[in-house]
C-alpha cells in the first residue's frame, strides 16, 4: 500500500523560503531575512487579534485620531503596538514611519541598518462589517551612519530605493505577499500549524483586465481625464469592484487583472493615499509582478518624497490600463495648455 498519500507534503514555509532566497538580497547578511521574519511574526499576532475582535470588545472606534485626522479604531492602535514592538525587539530597524504616529519612531537600535514605513492596519474601519483588511510595509536601507538614531533623510527615500515591500491581507484566509526585487511571492497562513506556506509563487499580474476600482462617490470632482477613462471602462462593460479596503482591492486586481484608482479630488487635491507606506510599497510589488503604478504623470516610485505622511494620487494595476488612464490625463493636460494659450 502506498502510504505517501496519507502524509502529503505541506509545502514550503515562509522561513525556509526566505533562507533559500537570501542570496537574492543586495546585502546578504541575514539581517533583512530576520526583519521579514519579525514582520511575519507580528502579522500572526495581529491576525489572532482580528479573528477574536468580536469576542473581546476590541472592535470599533478607539476615541482618538491619527496624524491624518482619521478616527482610530481600537485595532489600529493594537496593530501599531504589535508591529513596533516586533521591530524594536529585532535589532535590524533603526527608525519607523507609521501611519498612526505623527513623528518618526526611534527604536533605540542605533546599529540597525534598515528603516521601515508601515500602515499597520489599512481599512480597519471595515472590521465591524467583516470586510478584508491589511497591513502594508516598505523597507529601506538607511543612508546615515550607524551608531546613532535614524534621520529624516533615512526615511524620505524614493520608492526606487526600497529593498523589500509587502502586505498582509486578513480575509477568508490570511496571506503575506512580498518582494525583494526578484519577483513577487504569496504565502497563506495555516492556523493549526502557525506557519505561512508558499501558495502563490512568482505572481504575475495580467497585462490588461476588465475590472476598475474607484470610489465613484467622488465622481463629481474627478478631473476630465479620469472621468473620461471611467466612462470608457463603463462603455466597455468593465466590472466595477471597490471594497474600500486598499489591500483587498489591490490584491484582487493583482491576481485577476484590473486597475485601482485614487485620483486627486476637490476634497483631496493631493490624493488620499500616503506615498511612503501605501503607494510606494504597492508600486514596488506591482512592478515586480509586471504591472505599473503612476500618479497620472510620473512613475510612483520616482516621486521625491517631501514629508513622512505625504499624500499622492495613484493609478495602479495592469500595465495596459494604467497607460490608458495616463493617456487620458496627458490629453487633459494638453487641452488645458491649449486653453491657456488661447486666453493669452
Amino acid at each position: 500500500m502506498d502510504s505517501s498519500k496519507y502524509a502529503l507534503p505541506v509545502g514550503t514555509t515562509l522561513d525556509r523560503f526566505i533562507m533559500r532566497k537570501q542570496e537574492d538580497f543586495p546585502y546578504a547578511t541575514g539581517e533583512l531575512s530576520q526583519l521579514l521574519r519579525d514582520i511575519a511574526l507580528a502579522a500572526k499576532i495581529v491576525n489572532r487579534e482580528i479573528n477574536r475582535s468580536g469576542l473581546i470588545d476590541i472592535a470599533g472606534a478607539y476615541g482618538d485620531q491619527n496624524v491624518q485626522g482619521e478616527d482610530q479604531q481600537k485595532l489600529d492602535v493594537i496593530a501599531n503596538i504589535r508591529f513596533i514592538r516586533a521591530l524594536r525587539n529585532g535589532d535590524e530597524v533603526c527608525t519607523i514611519i507609521s501611519e498612526e504616529d505623527d513623528e518618526l519612531i526611534q527604536t533605540g537600535n542605533v546599529q540597525g541598518k534598515y528603516v521601515v514605513a508601515i500602515d499597520p492596519l489599512d481599512g480597519s474601519s471595515n472590521i465591524d462589517v467583516n470586510v478584508s483588511i491589511g497591513t502594508i510595509f516598505s523597507i529601506y536601507r538607511r543612508v546615515s551612519p550607524t551608531g546613532r538614531a535614524g534621520t529624516v533623510a533615512d526615511c524620505l527615500q524614493r520608492g526606487t530605493h526600497q529593498v523589500a515591500a509587502g502586505y498582509v491581507i486578513y480575509g477568508s484566509s490570511t496571506m503575506l505577499v512580498y518582494t525583494t526585487g526578484n519577483g513577487v511571492n504569496g504565502f497563506t497562513y495555516e492556523n493549526s500549524l502557525g506557519e505561512f506556506f508558499l501558495s502563490h509563487p512568482a505572481i504575475q499580474i495580467p497585462q490588461s483586465g476588465n475590472i476598475y476600482s474607484v470610489n465613484e462617490g467622488s465622481s463629481d470632482s474627478f478631473s476630465p481625464g479620469v472621468a473620461a477613462f471611467v466612462k470608457q471602462c463603463k462603455g466597455q462593460q468593465f466590472s466595477a469592484r471597490y471594497i474600500g479596503s486598499l489591500v483587498a482591492d489591490f490584491h484582487r486586481n493583482l491576481l485577476k487583472g484590473g486597475i485601482y484608482l485614487y485620483p486627486a479630488t476637490a476634497k483631496g487635491p493631493q490624493g488620499k493615499l500616503r506615498l511612503m507606506y501605501e503607494c510606494n510599497p504597492l508600486a514596488f510589488i506591482v512592478e515586480q509582478a509586471g504591472g505599473r503604478s503612476s500618479n497620472g504623470a510620473s512613475r510612483t516610485m520616482e516621486i521625491e518624497p517631501q514629508a513622512p505622511h505625504e499624500r499622492c494620487p495613484i493609478f495602479i494595476g495592469s500595465r495596459e490600463l494604467v497607460e490608458r488612464v495616463e493617456a487620458f490625463l496627458a490629453k487633459e493636460k494638453a487641452a488645458e495648455a491649449t486653453e491657456l494659450v488661447a486666453r493669452a
